[in-house]
């Protein structure tokens, strides 16, 4: 894992503030972001296949390794109701 990124368990995350504005400021990079969360989601509902997911809180930049459940526009839904806002998500690592 690269340095200064914190691995937090999924069942935390909903205590988090979120940073307002996208965290990737490149199109290609969004549209890639979304790509990659549509297949993680495939995998996670077919296979249970899980992923990383390097993400920015207020507390600063975390990872957590979990199945993605859903998306929506806005939103990747983790289990037990969990969501993390997509524009605050770095990148996503089938593991």
């Amino acid at each position: 894992m690269k340095p200064n990124i914190t691995l937090i368990e999924k069942e935390k995350i909903s205590g988090l503030k979120f940073p307002k504005g996208d965290v990737l400021q490149d199109d290609y990079a969004i549209k890639q972001r979304r790509s990659d969360l549509e297949k993680a989601l495939r995998l996670g509902n077919a296979e249970y296949q899980k992923v990383k997911i390097i993400f920015e809180s207020d507390s600063g930049t975390m990872c957590t390794e979990t199945t993605i459940w859903n998306l929506t526009e806005n939103y990747v839904i983790l289990k037990s109701n969990v969501d993390i806002p997509i524009r605050s998500i770095h990148e996503v690592e089938l593991i």
